[in-house]
């Protein structure tokens, strides 16, 4: 079978399956189970290459050397479709996930980093960048895989980054990252992983005061709401979804108490939320040590994340 015929067979069975991008989910798995890229794979297609030669080819340039192995690429391949067709998330399959500039290892027990919290990211850097702030202190509450902080500490040089994690099964996931990085990038010494409860005051409370910038993708899920894609209601850890009430705004509620004390008078909060809680949660960041708060929107134009600012001359 060559790499077309498999690409046109493995989407129609994700398709089948209810998969929302079956061409483009049949494409990534092969170029895994090959250990070679999308645009490989489309050279292959356009070819006419067998998937063998797509392996071979790419595990002699050491890529991927158990695809030299006869017939494993194609057995890789078959599982690994198998696997997406019970809607199991493909980042979880293939072990990875791209977010910004960074590639993140993920897997069971860690939330899947999304598109859309990018744009939180982008928020809180551009504000930094506009300030001209010098090494900035930045706070990511409720840190997952690290994809906030960690997109932080690597784009803005002299960033200090401090990232809270309540489960230590996530927290397995958000060190893997964080040393992946460190090697990579030398940020050991300015990015630091902290167990504990977000929103409790006694968590990084020796910072209360002095925060720059606290950016946080908290859980906020309604409660009353549970998601109809298998691939977050059934993997997505429910410690990182729900926020905690019908409404989902407990939690987030709570981030923003807690941010209010950390950050230093003129700081910045960048939270993500759910695009029904803009309007609320405006109002509890306003009644609760904001005096300037408004709700970010995301690709789609639906209202995704608070910005809040402290009062300059707040005590």
């Amino acid at each position: 079978m060559n790499v077309e015929q498999a690409i046109r067979r493995a989407a129609a069975t994700l398709r089948d399956a209810g998969v929302d991008t079956p061409e483009h989910d049949a494409k990534l798995l092969l170029a895994e189970a090959c250990g070679c890229s999308l645009s490989d794979v489309d050279k292959a297609m356009l070819l006419g290459k067998s998937i063998a030669a797509l392996a071979e080819e790419h595990s002699a340039e050491g890529v991927s050397p158990a695809s030299s192995v006869e017939g494993v690429p194609e057995r890789r391949f078959d599982a690994m479709l198998a696997r997406r067709a019970a809607r199991e998330p493909l980042q979880y399959i293939v072990g990875h996930a791209p977010f910004r500039y960074l590639d993140l290892a993920v897997g069971p027990g860690v939330f899947i980093p999304r598109p859309e919290t990018e744009l939180v990211v982008q928020e809180g850097l551009d504000w930094l960048a506009v300030q001209r702030i010098t090494a900035p202190r930045v706070v990511d509450l409720c840190a997952g895989s690290g994809a906030i902080g960690l997109s932080i500490v690597t784009e803005t040089a002299d960033a200090e980054v401090w990232a809270v994690e309540l489960s230590e099964r996530t927290a397995a996931w958000t060190r893997r990252n964080a040393e992946a990085v460190a090697a990579a990038a030398g940020t050991a010494h300015r990015y630091h992983l902290v167990p504990g409860d977000a929103t409790a005051s006694g968590t990084l409370a020796e910072l209360d005061g002095t925060v720059d910038l606290v950016v946080t993708n908290p859980p906020y899920v309604p409660e009353s709401e549970i998601p109809e894609q298998p691939e977050v209601r059934d993997y997505d850890p429910e410690l990182a979804l729900y926020g905690g009430s019908p409404d989902g705004l407990l939690i987030p509620e709570r981030i923003i108490d807690r941010a209010a004390a950390l950050l230093r008078p003129g700081g910045l909060l960048v939270m993500e939320h759910d695009i029904s809680q803009g309007a609320a949660l405006v109002a509890y960041a306003q009644a609760h040590g904001f005096n300037r708060a408004r709700t970010g929107r995301d690709w789609t134009a639906r209202p995704r994340y608070l910005v809040a600012r402290r009062d300059d001359y707040c005590a």
